[in-house]
């Protein structure tokens, strides 16, 4: 059975969106350690599985990264994976190697996860990944932190729980950047 995990690179203090690099005015820090650890996330999952406005997002900008100096592994990854888009708005058939998932979100998701074996990644912290928390289909979180606080931009799952959560695991990298995986605490036990 798949496993479902969101995966969302954040501040210290939660930003989430629009993480430009540092260099470039923003707040996501890298280094070549936590982007190779990142590749790799990438290319163990058995597919992505995106909200529409993620899927829109991303299927605008990775594209054009394929011939960018240093991302070339990243966008030969995430063009050529499989995804999964959950909306109420977008007919099928999809582009970018996408598949529209039609039907009841927890019957799908859970159709979904036993079609595979592998990780299904989720990298939003959007209304789609809400609706997976509030439906209890997430089986991890991850996040990468920047060692940044950020004042402008939306929190991090701000709406969101009570959610009493088990740290699995913790990697430092030499940028200071953090990931944290985390797995839901069952219900029965909170």
């Amino acid at each position: 059975m798949g496993r479902l995990i969101i995966n969302v690179a954040m501040t210290v203090n939660g930003a989430f969106e629009a993480p430009a690099a540092e260099p470039q005015g923003g707040w996501l820090v890298t280094d070549p350690y936590s982007m190779q650890a990142g590749l790799e996330m990438w290319q163990a999952a058995d597919a992505m599985v995106l909200g529409r406005r993620t899927y829109e997002g991303l299927a605008a900008a990775w594209p054009q990264l394929a011939h960018v100096p240093g991302f070339e592994a990243y966008a030969a990854r995430m063009n050529g994976m499989p995804k999964y888009v959950a909306s109420r708005s977008l007919t099928g058939p999809l582009e970018w190697n996408a598949t529209l998932l039609e039907g009841d979100l927890a019957t799908t998701m859970r159709h979904l996860k036993d079609e595979h074996d592998g990780n299904l990644i989720v990298p939003s912290a959007g209304e789609f990944a809400r609706d997976l928390i509030a439906h209890d289909l997430v089986d991890e979180f991850w996040f990468t932190v920047s060692p940044y606080l950020w004042a402008t931009g939306p929190r991090i799952f701000d709406d969101i729980g009570p959610v009493r959560l088990n740290l699995v695991n913790t990697t430092t990298f030499p940028s200071g950047v953090v990931r944290l995986c985390y797995q839901p605490t069952p219900a029965s036990t909170t």
